[in-house]
């Protein structure tokens, strides 16, 4: 281990001492994931990062979020209840045009939620749609949505969904959207235009010139490019060197960056939950007295102390704190057992992403090893961690998943399937159904960490993400 810190340092050091700085790319912005975005599709996506990329950047939702969570018009002008809130009618701008130059009308927001809806798509938000009985778009600037039940607040999953063109994907049967030649060559809305993209290297946009006044105008920036760099050592020094503008951090090195003047450490609340999923389709963990004796082994300040240097609080839920709809729950005590040295380890494989030195896992592993248990700690890169944990098989013991929430944790039906439950659509018995039959033992809820080069100006990262304002970024001259 002491060998590859040493080497990744070097390559390092290289990096600062042979990139060139970052005023040399004037108004291109460099943005570091550190993997790939799975997929541009939003219909299929489950990576954070590229449904940020889909809604902000590429393409265009009905509504979005301001920096109060509350949801403003987008796509949508303007949107009107029925009295009985069961009808939803939206009025849409009538000049959006995709950028192959169709224009953007109500039946490809019709045909994007009809594709969601179909259970073939495979879209990870379906549940959110349950209620939604019928989409019409009785022309091209109105689209109505009619609900079983009323509603009590503005559908969150249409500030997230962003529309796709339906001219461009309406002869694709829905169990054929993975393979589309549109995911490798997308053709968007938003402000930003798709110039190429290398798999597992980058994503490279353009701005729209085109882009209408009614939605904001053309961006100021010329290129966005999120940049893949897996090795947080190399992401760290090419975020010194100029090479990278912005680059998600780990706590250590936050002070380490505070220390440039050219740099700046941004932090923000997030709707990020990491927590160990279990599978409790086959044992070990089909045994909820096991869950709970992981659960209780875990030092969940340990980690938020030592690992996340206080970048976050210790996690007894789904749902952080002071996010509307959190419900305090007592954690129930884990039942008693016979002592670690008189029983046979129970032995499981830990799922985990990455191909660092895993020292979060290892904190767990170490915990979980003094109550009896034999951990073997698995690290995937992320395209074979998605595949064995949400694939048909879930094929997997237990998994470390960085879960992202949405404001009306619609987040919490998917979660328990995942693990092999159904949970009530409400809110509130979803998350008395994950304190009583633990099928996640949550560990912290994460707060935002990114380095960013101070050339970049009006940069706002919030609950809603690091993207909700790249459309208004510019760069000094």
């Amino acid at each position: 281990m002491p060998r590859r810190r040493s080497v990744l340092l070097l390559a390092a050091l290289c990096l600062v001492a042979c990139q060139p700085a970052a005023t040399r790319r004037g108004a291109t912005v460099l943005f570091a994931s550190g993997a790939d975005l799975q997929s541009i599709n939003p219909l299929l996506t489950q990576h954070p990062l590229a449904r940020q990329v889909q809604r902000y950047v590429l393409l265009t939702t009905l509504a979005r979020y301001d920096s109060a969570m509350m949801p403003q018009p987008y796509l949508a002008r303007e949107w009107t209840w029925s009295p009985d809130r069961r009808e939803l009618r939206f009025r849409l701008h009538p000049e959006i045009r995709w950028h192959d130059g169709a224009p953007t009308t109500a039946r490809d927001v019709a045909w994007t939620l009809s594709a969601a809806r179909d259970p073939a798509t495979g879209y990870p938000r379906l549940s959110d749609l349950a209620a939604l009985e019928s989409v019409q778009a009785p022309d091209d600037t109105t689209l109505l949505l009619r609900f079983a039940l009323p509603q009590a607040r503005f559908p969150d999953v249409l500030t997230d969904l962003a529309i796709l063109p339906a001219h461009l994907l309406d002869t694709v049967p829905p169990e054929r959207l993975r393979t589309t030649d549109w995911n490798r060559r997308p053709v968007g809305n938003g402000p930003f235009r798709f110039v190429t993209h290398e798999p597992n290297r980058r994503w490279v946009f353009a701005a729209d010139s085109t882009f209408p006044d009614e939605l904001g105008g053309p961006p100021k920036l010329e290129r966005l490019i999120v940049v893949v760099v897996d090795e947080p050592t190399t992401k760290l020094a090419a975020l010194a060197s100029g090479e990278l503008d912005f680059a998600g951090i780990q706590p250590a090195h936050a002070s380490f960056v505070r220390e440039d003047p050219t740099l700046e450490v941004v932090t923000y609340p997030l709707l990020l939950t990491y927590g160990i999923v279990f599978n409790l389709r086959h044992p070990p963990f089909d045994d909820p007295a096991l869950r709970r004796a992981v659960s209780a082994a875990i030092d969940r300040r340990e980690i938020v102390d030592g690992y996340l240097y206080g970048f976050g609080t210790p996690a007894d839920g789904p749902v952080p704190p002071g996010v509307p709809g959190y419900l305090p729950l007592a954690r129930q005590p884990a039942p008693l057992a016979a002592p670690a040295s008189a029983r046979a380890p129970v032995r499981f494989e830990l799922l985990t992403v990455g191909s660092g030195e895993a020292a979060l896992e290892q904190m767990v592993q170490a915990r979980l090893r003094a109550a009896g248990f034999e951990v073997v700690i698995r690290q995937l890169e992320l395209g074979a961690f998605l595949g064995r944990v949400y694939g048909p098989q879930h094929d997997f013991d237990a998994a470390v998943l960085g879960i992202s929430g949405d404001p009306g944790l619609g987040y919490l039906g998917p979660l328990a399937e995942l693990a092999g439950l159904a949970a009530a659509a409400d809110p509130a018995s979803a998350q008395r159904l994950f304190a009583d039959s633990m099928p996640v033992a949550f560990l912290y809820h994460a707060r935002g960490l990114q380095g960013m080069n101070r050339r970049v100006h009006g940069v706002t990262m919030d609950l809603r993400g690091e993207l909700p304002t790249v459309h208004d970024w510019w760069v000094e001259p």
